[in-house]
Formats: structure tokens, sequence, C-alpha cells
């Protein structure tokens, strides 16, 4: 079987630091690869691969103010619809804009839905439905206007998050610095429980922070660490008492929840979109629906056992069962 893998061009695949598409893009690619699927990654030219990288865009467009963003898509896109013929399957990872290029093609084509920015994105995907197959990456993010071929949770590599059966005294904030990851509500929380906090991410709303993010600044009871990634992304996951995840919006999946559980620390979050799909109450940790009740569960915190949390990534949200499932799907398409 001869798959084409179409990354987002917005980070690096695999990204740096941030790029969650990007990250599960290549997580799958990986996989696949390793069970001897023939696996062509479209992605950035200075992306990496074990099996055959192709490329235009020759940087992320997050990364290099010199790429346009929608020229390049445009390009990007192009270029795996244009080798279609040698592909019995396109896997496009890259939103909506793919879905006009589907009827030029012959090859079928399976895109995962990482999320809706907007209902207005909404028009595109249901044009296509007849053509292309969705996949929606949590049943909270199932659209009830769209047909979908399956529903298919993100997975983590297990060996890439060692188990800290310890932990930390500090609690953690892990995420995009914006209103919709509830920044704000992870200082206040951390406040009132008299906890000191660590926050991590990148910057995505420069009001946002100035306003209520650097105020809280004092490198003692909240300390900002800006991105991270390599070794020190997961002994940041791993060294926290717990992950507040107190967010604002309907949150597709939330890889950093997985990956916070599969280090040992549980994690407190917003019971909103698919929060209570990765989280058991009270097992692996608490969902709450307020900074009152988040303030509540970190006293309790001491009652989740650290080895439940891995034990529930291990059983559900590993990147060999993710890769399974999307194996099925493919042969499954063109049987």
């Amino acid at each position: 079987m001869r798959i084409a893998m179409l990354a987002p061009i917005s980070w690096r695949t695999p990204p740096r630091h941030y790029g969650p598409w990007e990250l599960v893009t290549s997580l799958l690619t990986e996989a696949l690869l390793a069970r001897g699927v023939d696996v062509t990654l479209f992605a950035t030219r200075d992306s990496w691969t074990a099996g055959t990288l192709a490329g235009v865009c020759p940087a992320p467009y997050s990364e290099d103010p010199s790429i346009d963003a929608k020229v390049w898509e445009m390009l990007h896109v192009a270029h795996v619809f244009e080798r279609a013929g040698e592909f019995d399957l396109i896997h496009n990872q890259a939103d909506f804009v793919p879905l006009a290029f589907s009827r030029l093609v012959e090859t079928p084509v399976v895109t995962t839905i990482h999320g809706f920015s907007s209902e207005r994105i909404l028009p595109a995907f249901k044009a296509y439905e007849d053509r292309v197959h969705y996949v929606a990456i949590s049943a909270a993010d199932r659209h009830p206007d769209l047909r979908y071929a399956a529903t298919i949770h993100h997975g983590i590599r297990l060996e890439d998050f060692p188990f800290d059966p310890e932990g930390g005294e500090d609690l953690l904030f892990f995420g995009r610095i914006h209103p919709d990851k509830g920044a704000a509500e992870a200082i206040a929380a951390a406040h009132q429980a008299g906890r000191r906090l660590v926050m991590a991410g990148i910057v995505q709303d420069q009001d946002y922070h100035a306003d209520h993010v650097v105020p809280a600044l004092d490198g003692r009871r909240v300390d900002y660490l800006g991105p991270v990634g390599g070794d020190l992304r997961t002994k940041t996951l791993g060294s926290a008492r717990a992950l507040l995840h107190l967010i604002n919006f309907e949150e597709p999946f939330g890889l950093s929840v997985v990956e916070a559980l599969a280090c040992g620390t549980p994690v407190i979050a917003t019971r909103r979109g698919s929060m209570p799909e990765l989280i058991e109450h009270g097992v692996t940790g608490f969902l709450v629906d307020s900074v009152d009740e988040a303030v509540e569960a970190i006293g309790r915190i001491g009652e989740i056992d650290r080895a439940a949390c891995r034990a529930s990534v291990a059983a559900r949200f590993t990147v060999d069962r993710m890769a399974d499932r999307y194996w099925e799907l493919y042969r499954s398409l063109l049987a």
C-alpha cells in the first residue's frame, strides 16, 4: 500500500516544540513505516521522516515570516494532488483546503479533522463528504451535520514520556497562552490553592498574555518557561503535582493532557469538549466546572494514583493503537 501523508506547513514535521497537528502526522507516519507501509510525507522541506520526504515549501510559515502562508499552502497541496496517481490513498492532515482538490483525482482521500476553528468552515467539509472519508479525533468533536468514516483518538509514543512516580509540588499550565486554554484560570486556581504554578507554551494572544499572565509572573509563585521541547518538555510534564487544563472552549482532543498522564501527572480539567473522554474522574484526575471546583480538586490530588494515569494512556492512547485503527480504515476503504 502506498500512502501520501499530507502534513500542515505551519510548523515543521515533527515540530521542534509546538505543532500538535504536525506531531500527530509524524507519529502516524513513522508508525506506519515501521509496519512496512510505503509512506511519502508531504511536508516542509526541513521536515524529517524515516520514509520519503516530498516538499516544496522551504520552511514553516509560523517560523519564517518570509513564507506567505496562502501562497505556499496552495503550492504544497497542489504538489500532492499532482502526484495522486502514484498513491493508493491520500491522507490529508491539513484541514479543509485539500478537499477542493479531491474530485480532480481518482485516488481515495482520508481527512483527519483536527477540530473546527469556526463554524464558517463547515460548508467546505459538507460539500465534499460524499468524496472524502472523514475521521474525528474524539466523539465530542463529531459534527452532527457531517458523515464520518471513523473516530480515532490520537496516540503518543509511551517510551518518549518517562514515568515519574513521585512528581513534585508545583502545578503546571502547559499550552498556548490564549483565552481558550485558560491560562488566567490556572493562575487564579493555583493562587487560591497556595501552590506555585509553572507555565509553558507559545504566546498566541499577545494582549491576553500582557493583561493576564505577565502581571502574575514573579519567578516565585508563577514562572513562565516559554515553549519547551525535548527532554525539558517531558521533565516539565512529569515533575508536576497536577496539570491544570481549565479550558474555555470545546477542545477536540488535548495532546498535553495525554502526555501529562503518560508521565504520571494527574489532570484537573474543565468538563468541556473531549476532556470526559480523556480523563477518568477520580481515577486519572478531576473534571470541574469552575475555578472554585479546581481549587477543591487541587486539595484532593493526593487521592490519584500516578501509576493509574500512565496505565490509562498505555491502554487507550498509544501510537500503536492509533496506527492500527488507521491501518484498518485504509484497508476497509481500499477493499
